[in-house]
């Protein structure tokens, strides 16, 4: 079930964004001109008219792709708010990127806390099995919730 909601959230996503890339205007001029090189449509005269409601609905679905999130969990590597702590935080992200590529790593500044997370995980299972794996590396990691956009997802 959670894969079908992927792949239907993902399908609408692609949509908006194809729909925020070129706007309704550009589509209409697009069409209007004749295929380049065609004898056969250059006399052709073609007229686009938009249905009232196509803009807000365009627009409409670019902000529900946006808005889409999920509960989910990452692993949270590096936590502190000490006078060091910026410097700890970016030295854990690093050194996280270069044992551990190809697995998203964000760090954010919360006053007074900086911390540093990683992975973009949907059930508590694939956390556990990402905290074991990083444990190795960083042994005070532990598993947090978050609300992961699908943007995140799709990265």
């Amino acid at each position: 079930m959670r894969f079908i909601t992927l792949i239907l959230t993902w399908v609408l996503l692609a949509a908006a964004s194809a729909g925020r890339a070129q706007s309704l205007d550009v589509f209409k001029q697009r069409l209007a001109q004749p295929t380049a090189g065609s004898a056969l449509f250059n006399s052709a005269k073609v007229v686009v008219t938009e249905h009232g409601d196509a803009a807000r609905a365009i627009a409409q679905a670019a902000q529900a792709a946006q808005k889409l999130s999920y509960k989910g969990h990452r692993v949270c590597i590096f936590f502190d708010n000490g006078p060091d702590a910026r410097n700890g935080a970016i030295e854990a992200k690093k050194l996280f990127e270069e044992t551990f590529p190809g697995i998203k790593v964000y760090m954010v500044y919360e006053s007074p806390w900086f911390s540093v997370s990683v992975g973009n995980c949907l059930t508590t299972e694939e956390a556990i099995i990402l905290k074991g794996r990083v444990s190795a590396t960083f042994p005070k990691a532990f598993l947090k919730n978050e609300v992961i956009s699908v943007a995140d997802l799709l990265e």
